[in-house]
């Protein structure tokens, strides 16, 4: 049987967000046990590691002479980032809500894109970010529990991703794909490296070793299955399917850590989602 193009792009991106929801899931598991600032710097090792074996015996030293290295920087610095302030959010906040807070980003970038690329947003996207924000307050709702400082911490995170993605498209087609990437595991692997003093406390056992490289596989395999998706559909079409990562979080949280959203925290889910689908639809209509 043959699968169109158009599904193809969608099988890839559903993939992908579980890829993503494991990540975060896992991530949260092991650091609860071996500390974030190790689990950040094994899986930055391992996924820099991976990269280089992929682009260095294709592209050879070569792939590391970008033409923007400031914007690269940069954009490194962001990724690092928002791993430093998700991780930290995830030990202390359950997995589904700190996710769903999280996918604020992509409403986050039309507030910063007008500072920072000149564009102009129109009414109905200004309404698509304030059904997004409109979400997060029903998630934290007073009375909820989740009123506390730990809540802007995804808000954080968000802000830098939309920063991260606004960098990405700034340095376009101007280096490869393969550059740009193995040059942000590069900056997050030095970074947290320079951090090695702050807290080594030896190499966990093996096992727990083994767990935290593989974070790095995730992270490789989920950006590729994206990359992937979008030869086969326009990142446009795929966005809504991106919000799957919420649901996933939300069952593996249930699974993982025992924890299920209320129905506040359900329905805040549920607006957010609503206010980045809303983007994306209008998008599409601009585009089309």
């Amino acid at each position: 049987m043959t699968i169109s193009r158009p599904l193809k792009g969608i099988l890839l991106s559903c993939i992908a967000a579980l890829a993503f929801a494991s990540h975060d899931s896992l991530s949260k598991y092991l650091a609860a046990s071996n500390g974030m600032l190790m689990v950040l710097w094994i899986r930055y090792l391992s996924q820099s590691l991976l990269l280089a074996a992929w682009q260095l015996p294709r592209h050879g030293l070569r792939v590391l002479r970008v033409n923007c290295p400031g914007l690269q920087l940069l954009r490194g610095l962001s990724l690092l980032s928002i791993s430093l302030i998700f991780l930290s959010a995830l030990r202390l906040l359950p997995l589904a809500e700190a996710t769903a807070v999280h996918f604020i980003a992509p409403l986050l970038v039309i507030l910063l894109a007008m500072p920072l690329l000149g564009e102009r947003a129109n009414p109905g996207q200004w309404l698509a970010v304030g059904v997004g924000f409109l979400g997060v307050l029903i998630i934290v709702r007073p009375g909820g529990g989740l009123l506390t400082p730990a809540m802007l911490l995804p808000v954080a995170s968000a802000t830098c991703y939309a920063l991260y993605q606004l960098l990405t498209r700034r340095i376009g087609t101007r280096d490869s794909a393969g550059a740009t990437n193995l040059v942000t595991g590069l900056v997050g692997a030095t970074g947290m490296t320079l951090l090695l003093p702050l807290f080594w406390q030896g190499l966990p056992p093996w096992p727990q070793l083994l767990a935290m490289a593989s974070l790095g596989v995730i992270a490789v395999g989920g950006h590729m299955l994206l990359t992937i998706a979008f030869q086969y559909s326009s990142p446009v079409s795929l966005a809504p399917f991106s919000y799957l990562q919420i649901l996933f979080a939300m069952l593996l949280g249930l699974l993982l850590f025992d924890h299920a959203p209320d129905a506040g925290a359900l329905l805040g889910m549920g607006v957010i989602a609503l206010g980045g689908l809303g983007s994306a639809w209008l998008q599409a209509r601009r585009q089309s």
